[in-house]
């Protein structure tokens, strides 16, 4: 295996763990990958130690594939990341990041144009302390003016990054399918790795109608989020979650389920999201190692009796309430009508 290092990594999980070929790219990624959304305000405050920890953990474990953001706490997870990474041989791990999406305030928050990509990609490079980043996606495409900036603009930009030697292979990430469907289509043959996140999970399974799709495009598929951003967790989603009250409403029962029943949620969706054939990687987010050996014991060992049992009636009788299983167009609402206020 491409990332394995002798005396830093523990064998006996590495040779356990599931790699996979990434698309066209040639990298071969681990089945369980780790996120750092959660390095940032949105998941709540971070214990930094423990997040460096994390990291380090999930890495002698066998995760080779690390994905952060400028947004994910505007460089703070880059940071942190960074940080953690330093303290492992760069040889072990993949690392990708994004550009696009950048601060909280939403008249700052995109911004797609060639000079911002370039300066975001310098940027990411010495937060991350690396001197090449593996992946750079466009983040979210689905907020760009239209599609044809992303094409002209934002794409050729990490083009010629990668001519410099800075990246080496180009992503797009978005929630809506049909919008990631449409990039690609646009932009054949110069995206490595698509990110589809919350779209396959105990709620939504619209994902496997489009890996098909994705395969003949010869990308590297990540999936990420089968957790719905925190809903199918025991602790439950965050405020911000762009979700409607009834979706909310029926994941607190089954967390409140799980907790009776001394099983934890986020196992289940874990256990659940990576069944699902065709992605190369399943990418969580996690911030402590508790969650790298939830997230982990979910692989490695799948579901006891008593979880397996809870999860067939989660599917059966609570997760079959839910009538609306996704927020597609919430967030691109709120985020134009923030934008049409502005210029008032």
């Amino acid at each position: 295996m491409d990332t394995f290092v002798e005396h830093f990594h523990d064998r006996q999980d590495v040779e356990r763990m599931q790699y996979e070929l990434f698309g066209r790219t040639g990298l071969k990624v681990s089945k369980v990958s780790f996120g750092t959304g959660t390095f940032s305000q949105l998941y709540g405050d971070l214990d930094e130690a423990e997040a460096l920890e994390a990291v380090k953990l999930a890495a002698k474990r066998g995760i080779n594939y690390f994905d952060t953001a400028p947004f994910y706490g505007q460089g703070r997870s880059e940071e942190v990341l960074g940080k953690a990474l330093r303290q492992i041989p760069r040889q072990a791990y993949y690392v990708a990041t994004k550009v696009g999406r950048y601060e909280r305030e939403f008249e700052r928050m995109f911004d797609y144009g060639a000079a911002k990509t370039r300066e975001s990609v310098e940027r990411s490079l010495k937060l991350l302390g690396v001197d090449y980043i593996d992946v750079v996606q466009i983040h979210d495409v689905e907020f760009a003016p239209d599609l044809d900036t992303v094409v002209r603009e934002t794409l050729p930009t990490l083009e010629a990054l990668r001519g410099e030697g800075k990246l080496r292979y180009i992503g797009v990430s978005a929630y809506p399918l049909d919008v990631l469907k449409e990039i690609i289509s646009r932009a054949p043959g110069r995206f490595d790795t698509v990110l589809s996140y919350c779209r396959n999970t105990l709620f939504d399974d619209a994902l496997k109608g489009y890996i098909p799709f994705f395969k003949a495009n010869k990308l590297g598929i990540i999936c990420a989020s089968g957790h719905g951003m925190g809903l199918l967790t025991n602790g439950g989603p965050q405020p911000w979650h762009p979700s409607d009250q009834q979706m909310k409403l029926v994941c607190r029962e089954a967390a409140d389920y799980c907790a009776r029943e001394g099983v934890e949620l986020g196992k289940l969706a874990m256990h659940h999201c990576i069944q699902m054939a065709g992605p190369a990687t399943f990418l969580a987010g996690m911030q402590t190692t508790t969650l790298v050996d939830i997230n982990l014991d979910a692989y490695f060992n799948g579901l006891s009796g008593k979880e397996a049992e809870v999860l067939a009636y989660l599917k059966e009788r609570v997760f079959s309430k839910i009538s609306n299983t996704h927020w597609e167009g919430v967030e691109l609402k709120a985020y134009w009508a923030a934008m049409k206020e502005a210029k008032l």
